[in-house]
């Protein structure tokens, strides 16, 4: 174990932070042609919260061809690894299974590649995961909005919500074809947008939103994707339309042009 290798440890020890699990996968499979999903199962995951379904998780990937033996003695030597944030999509206590959710495109980037190839018996480190996004339902009327980075939070928020609750989903995707069927109380509104270049800066979720006949009463938002997108939709939220902070999670994922760990450093210059 090399300096920073320690440091990092020791860190996590003082913080109480759980190691780094090493997680296998049971299946994959394309559940849409722009969305890959990945289950994983294992006795890594017998002690694994519940109730964290949208809350955030670090994806720890091991390197092309590289052993499981190699890779988990990296991780366990807490050595630097390629790493991605993603939200838990599901967990099912009883079977043990993990879900986990992937935007399809390519080689473009180390967790689509991994993800597109992946199989039975593969693996990649875990760290969090962290609470859901949305904590409370309290609200007369709930704005939802999502590009597919955003979706897995989405749709695990609409899922927690109060059956009887009412509000308007929007979801850009790639195309017609990325629809998926969501679990949402039959109060709220669903719209599938395209926008079949994601490289393409869109104003159409602030244009909806916008649009709205603003609702009376309470409203609280879970509105996620590229960081142009959140940065407008914020003003509008919260200079126009003065919702409390505490009714907005609004969250850039991701930035046209930057790998992620560039985003991660402009998102810390900005506050």
């Amino acid at each position: 174990m090399n300096l920073v290798a320690g440091i990092k440890r020791t860190l996590r020890e003082k913080l109480g932070r759980p190691d780094p699990r090493l997680l296998t996968v049971k299946t994959a499979w394309r559940l849409t042609p722009n969305m890959i999903r990945v289950v994983f199962s294992g006795p890594e995951l017998e002690d694994f919260p519940e109730g964290r379904e949208g809350g955030n998780c670090k994806l720890l990937l091991p390197d092309p061809n590289e052993t499981r033996e190699v890779f988990a003695k990296r991780l366990a030597d807490g050595s630097s690894l390629t790493k991605r944030t993603y939200t838990v999509r599901s967990f099912d206590a009883a079977t043990g299974e993990l879900a986990i959710d992937f935007v399809a495109h390519g080689d473009e980037g180390p967790a689509s590649r991994w993800a597109s190839r992946a199989k039975p018996g593969d693996f990649l480190g875990f760290a969090g995961p962290s609470g859901p996004k949305i904590t409370h339902f309290e609200a007369d009327y709930y704005i939802i909005a999502a590009d597919p980075s955003a979706i897995p939070v989405a749709a695990a928020t609409l899922e927690a919500m109060p059956r009887d609750a009412k509000g308007t989903a929007i979801f850009e995707v790639t195309s017609l074809e990325d629809k998926q069927t969501l679990d949402a109380p039959e109060g709220i509104d669903i719209h599938w947008l395209v926008q079949p270049d994601p490289r393409v800066p869109s104003t159409a979720q602030e244009d909806f939103i916008r649009a709205l006949d603003w609702p009376d009463g309470r409203v609280q938002t879970c509105i996620a994707g590229e960081s142009g997108v959140i940065r407008s939709l914020r003003s509008f939220l919260h200079n126009e339309k003065q919702l409390p902070r505490e009714d907005v999670y609004i969250s850039g994922y991701w930035k046209i042009g930057l790998v992620e760990d560039e985003h991660q450093q402009m998102k810390r210059k900005e506050g």
